[in-house]
C-alpha cells in the first residue's frame, strides 16, 4: 500500500529510536510498590482526534485524549504526585517548563531524566515552584518527523498558586495557542520589525550573510523550515469554539501561552489594551499597557483587559493569513451577539524594557560566558545546523559544555550570527535580562527570551540548580539540529 510523506516520516521516526536509542534512554517501568498511593493528577500520552472545527479533524498525540492538555493548578511548595502513563509505541519526555525540579523529574533526557518508556509509566512527586503561569510539554527529538516532539499536541498550562495573590481581577481566562498540519518549505523570512531595540550588530550580520551567500553560490538551497495548514486557540479554529463571555465592567487576566513548536505569535482584541502583569509567569517590576501581545514560541504573558467596549470581537493573531486560518477566538460581551468584529491595529512594537526597572542596574555578575550562535545553511541532509561557539550539540556524548560554581551569578552575553529570532531557554532556572541590544535594562525575569537577529542580549542568572542544565533555542527545528548546549553546577 502507497504511504503519504507523513506516514514515511513518521515510520522513519520509529525506526531510528527502535535502532538507535541507547541503553540509557530506556527507564524501566515504575515498581507496583511505589504505585500503592494514589496521584493527584494522572496523564495519559496517546494519539488520538482532535476536532480543530466540525470539517478540520486531526490525529496526534495529546495528553488525556484532549488539546490542550488539562490545566494542572499546584500550589507553591505543597509536594505533588503526577502518574504519567505512555500509551504510544515510542519512548516519551514530558518537560515541566519554568519549574526549578531535579533533573530526574525536569523532563530532558539531555540532562539524564529517565525516559517514560513506550507502553510503561513513570511516577512523578515533586514540590513545585516557582509560583506562577507554567506549562508541560514533551521534550523528545523528532528532527524530520512531524508528527512528534512539539508538533504534535502534548502541551498542557500549569498554574502554581502563590502563598499570596493580589487578586486585582475577576476571573482568570486560560488560552493556549498552536498550530497544526505541519509540512517543510525552504527559504522563508520571519518577521522580525516588531522587536525593540532594532539595532543590530555590523560585525554579526556581515558573518552571517557572508556565511549564506557562501553556501548559496555553491548551490546549496536554502534549509528546511517548517510551515502550518491550521491555526487554533484551546484546540478550536476561529469561529469553530466556544466564545469567551465577558461582561460590561470585567477584569479578565488572560494568561496566554505560546504552545507552538517554532512559530511567535500575536495577539489583538479590537478596542482593548492588555495591561501586562507578568511574564513567564514573573511579576513585571513594571506593568504596562500594549496594544498586540507579541509572545515567542514558549513564552507566557498574563494580561488584564479592563472589558469596557461592549460588542463581539475577535481575539486574533495581526497576520491575516494565520488568523484566517484559524488563529483567533471569539470574545462575546452579554447581550451582543452577532457576527464578530475584527479591526486591524496599528503597526506596534514589542519591547522587554517597557516592563523594567527604570534606571536598573543589576548586580555584577561573577562571571560572564561568552555565547555566539551561528547556521550553517542546509548543511544537515537539507536541514540548517545550528552551532554555538562553533559546536553542534551531540546527543549521544551529552557533553557538558560550561562549567559553573553553584551559588555563583553568571551572565550569559549571547551574539546571534543569525537574521532568526530565537527564543532562548534555560531549564531549571529564571534569568534576568540585563542588556538588549547594548541598551541595559533589568527587573524582567524569564525563562525564555527572544534575542533579535544580528544583536546581541545578555541575560543573569544564580547557579542554585546542582547537576546538568540544558539550553537551548526553542524552535523544536533549531534545538534539533544542534542548538543546545549543557551547563554542569557543582
Amino acid at each position: 500500500m502507497p504511504i503519504d510523506r507523513r506516514e514515511f516520516l513518521k515510520l522513519g521516526g520509529l525506526a531510528a529510536v527502535a535502532s538507535s536509542a541507547p541503553t540509557w534512554l530506556r527507564a524501566a517501568s515504575t515498581p507496583a510498590s511505589l504505585l500503592a498511593s494514589k496521584a493527584d493528577y494522572t496523564l495519559r500520552i496517546a494519539r488520538s482526534l482532535v476536532e480543530l472545527a466540525p470539517d478540520h479533524i486531526i490525529s496526534t498525540t495529546t495528553y488525556n485524549g484532549q488539546f490542550p492538555g488539562p490545566l494542572i493548578r499546584l500550589k507553591e511548595g505543597q509536594r505533588v504526585v503526577v502518574d504519567v502513563y505512555n500509551d504510544t509505541d515510542v519512548p516519551e519526555q514530558l518537560h515541566w517548563h519554568g519549574q526549578f525540579l531535579p533533573v530526574d523529574i525536569d523532563g530532558a533526557a539531555e540532562e539524564g531524566t529517565p525516559y517514560i518508556p513506550a507502553r510503561g509509566m513513570r511516577r512523578l512527586s515533586f514540590v513545585p515552584g516557582p509560583a506562577g503561569f507554567r506549562f508541560y510539554h514533551s521534550h523528545v527529538v523528532p528532527g524530520g518527523d512531524l508528527t512528534r516532539g512539539q508538533y504534535s499536541g502534548q502541551v498542557g498550562p500549569v498554574y502554581i498558586e502563590p502563598h499570596h495573590e493580589p487578586g486585582d481581577y475577576d476571573r482568570e481566562v486560560f488560552l493556549v495557542l498552536k498550530e497544526f498540519d505541519p509540512f517543510f518549505s525552504q527559504g522563508g523570512d520571519m518577521a522580525m520589525d516588531f522587536l525593540q531595540p532594532r539595532d543590530r550588530e555590523q560585525a554579526l550580520e556581515e558573518r552571517g550573510e557572508s556565511t549564506m551567500k557562501a553556501s548559496l553560490a555553491q548551490g546549496h538551497p536554502h534549509g528546511y523550515e517548517v510551515g502550518y495548514q491550521a491555526f487554533a486557540i484551546n484546540g478550536r479554529m476561529l469561529g469553530h469554539g466556544e466564545p469567551i463571555r465577558v461582561k460590561t465592567g470585567e477584569r479578565v487576566l488572560f494568561h496566554v501561552l505560546n504552545g507552538s513548536a517554532t512559530e511567535i505569535r500575536s495577539l489583538a482584541l479590537p478596542g482593548h489594551a492588555f495591561k501586562v502583569v507578568a511574564l513567564d509567569g514573573n511579576a513585571v517590576p513594571h506593568p504596562a499597557e500594549v496594544p498586540v501581545l507579541w509572545i515567542g514560541t514558549a513564552e507566557r504573558v498574563s494580561a488584564i483587559v479592563e472589558m469596557n467596549h461592549p460588542g463581539a470581537w475577535i481575539l486574533g493573531d495581526v497576520d491575516d493569513d494565520d488568523r484566517g486560518h484559524g488563529m483567533g477566538i471569539v470574545v462575546e460581551y452579554a447581550g451582543h451577539g452577532g457576527e464578530a468584529q475584527w479591526i486591524k491595529p496599528k503597526p506596534s512594537t514589542w519591547d522587554y524594557r517597557r516592563f523594567a526597572l527604570p534606571d536598573a542596574k543589576p548586580a555584577t555578575p561573577d562571571e560572564i560566558i561568552e555565547m555566539t550562535f551561528a547556521k550553517q545553511n542546509a548543511a544537515d541532509h537539507g536541514f540548517n545546523r545550528w552551532t554555538i561557539n562553533d559546536i553542534a550539540f551531540d546527543m549521544a556524548s551529552r557533553k557538558p559544555m560550561f562549567q559553573l560554581h553553584y551559588g555563583k551569578r553568571y551572565r550569559l552575553r549571547m551574539h546571534n550570527a543569525s537574521d532568526d529570532i530565537h527564543p532562548i531557554h534555560l531549564h531549571r532556572h529564571t534569568f534576568e535580562i540585563t542588556r538588549i541590544a547594548g541598551q541595559p535594562t533589568g527587573g524582567v525575569r524569564k525563562d525564555v527570551a527572544m534575542l533579535g537577529g544580528y544583536q546581541t542580549m545578555e541575560v543573569d542568572f544564580t547557579a542554585d540548580q546542582r547537576g546538568l542544565s540544558l539550553f537551548h533555542c526553542h524552535s523544536q527545528l533549531h534545538m534539533d539540529f544542534g542548538f543546545m548546549a549543557l551547563f554542569e553546577c557543582a
